[in-house]
């Protein structure tokens, strides 16, 4: 079997010659990247799918005893991409390292970025995807964005499903669980300039998971955090890069330390919210003047991650509250405003959206010395519309409601 890495010493040499200055390579970016799917000789192509099946399966821990992302499945989905012959042919390989020269520009200039998504096994043992063509848009807004080449979504869709569907006996059957995919793409040439990679990977490892906290579905407590910033105006808070995270990681640790789960970022002098920890925010207030129900979430300005979970609370809020009277709101608001909603009595509850865990009710916020409670009785774990969410989205997911949104695999 050929190596997963092509060599790319010849291309290295040749290109660093005409290696762009880093701020023409940020100017055009998009411009690069479109050129460079347009000429490429081969686009992603399904039907030449290659599969190499393990002699070793894997034996994995009972499912009450998974830890999100720890174990991974028998094989893994690699596609080479170089700038000279376009999308090479797709594999499915034993899970396997990488192999990778140590001036790859991937460990240098941070050329990665990845998707989060689930397969879900419904009642009658098919494989489920929940909406696939929305993570597919994304990962190619974010490759564009550090000039990686994109692809096509309808034949990535094709392979991940072919994938997913290979790896089916990981998914434990219980409902709640699910097998984790992580598409991944990262920029291989082995190079110190700074420019656009000449050559790339793009694959796919899965992780049979459970419930993403280790408590299960109950609500997590939060630390305002403003001395830390995790997404600004113009920059790239929007897409779904690895070099987001880890400078994320310190102000977690220290709200840890403080005896809570998660940060809740906020931006500017006026202290918009804008996400809680890796997920979307949304909160449910009531109108001062007239009692109405209000589920609000902060627009997509450039700071916020395009969620596919929040895309699917506001589409699933706008067809099913709406219609009880409810207001859906996606626009800026402030901890001050919460804060105020929770002394008045009229924040009726919050949670995060997001893959892993679907939805994490909140319990209370710490802000500035005060607490603000995010209207949980003691003995509460969920507000109503967190968990109206979660079976909702779970009822589509697990194919128990027949949706537009629920992609069934093929073998």
């Amino acid at each position: 079997m050929r190596s997963i890495l092509r060599s790319t010493a010849l291309r290295s040499a040749t290109r660093a010659s005409r290696a762009l200055p880093t701020c023409y390579a940020a100017r055009h970016y998009s411009i690069r990247t479109q050129a460079a799917s347009a000429s490429a000789q081969a686009p992603l192509d399904a039907s030449k799918l290659q599969v190499t099946q393990t002699t070793k399966p894997k034996t994995f821990s009972k499912p009450e005893d998974l830890v999100f992302g720890r174990e991974f499945t028998d094989h893994m989905l690699t596609i080479e991409w170089t700038e000279s012959e376009g999308w090479l042919e797709p594999k499915i390989v034993p899970y396997q390292n990488l192999s990778l020269d140590p001036a790859t520009c991937v460990f240098h200039y941070a050329f990665e970025c990845f998707e989060g998504m689930k397969a879900y096994k419904d009642k009658e043992g098919s494989v489920r995807l929940f909406r696939p063509d929305k993570n597919m848009a994304r990962l190619n807004k974010s490759s564009a964005r550090i000039a990686l080449p994109t692809f096509e979504p309808s034949a990535f869709t094709e392979l991940i499903s072919k994938f997913a569907n290979l790896e089916k006996d990981s998914i434990p059957n219980q409902r709640g669980y699910s097998l984790y995919l992580r598409p991944t793409m990262i920029g291989t040439q082995k190079t110190l300039g700074v420019g656009p990679p000449g050559s790339a990977l793009l694959y796919v490892i899965a992780s049979p998971v459970g419930p993403y906290y280790p408590t299960g579905f109950k609500a997590v407590s939060l630390e305002a955090t403003d001395y830390a910033v995790r997404a600004w105006p113009g920059g790239v808070g929007d897409k779904k890069l690895g070099a987001n995270y880890a400078p994320c990681i310190v102000p977690q640790l220290e709200a840890a330390s403080r005896g809570f789960q998660q940060n809740l970022w906020l931006f500017g002098e006026e202290q918009y919210v804008t996400e809680v920890g890796t997920m979307n925010m949304f909160a449910v207030i009531k109108d001062k003047a007239t009692g109405q129900k209000e589920l609000v979430t902060a627009p997509l300005d450039g700071t916020i991650l395009e969620g596919v979970t929040r895309d699917s609370v506001l589409a699933l809020a706008r067809e099913r509250l709406v219609p009880e009277g409810w207001k859906v709101s996606e626009r800026k608001y402030t901890i001050k405003e919460l804060a105020d909603a929770d002394k008045e009595g009229r924040l009726v509850e919050a949670f995060g959206a997001g893959t892993a865990a679907i939805v994490s009710p909140i319990r209370k916020i710490s802000w500035k010395g005060e607490m603000i409670n995010c209207g949980l009785k003691e003995t509460e774990e969920s507000g109503e519309i967190a968990l109206r969410m979660k079976t909702w989205m779970e009822n589509i997911q697990y194919g128990d409601e027949e949706h537009e949104w629920s992609y069934r695999t093929q073998a």
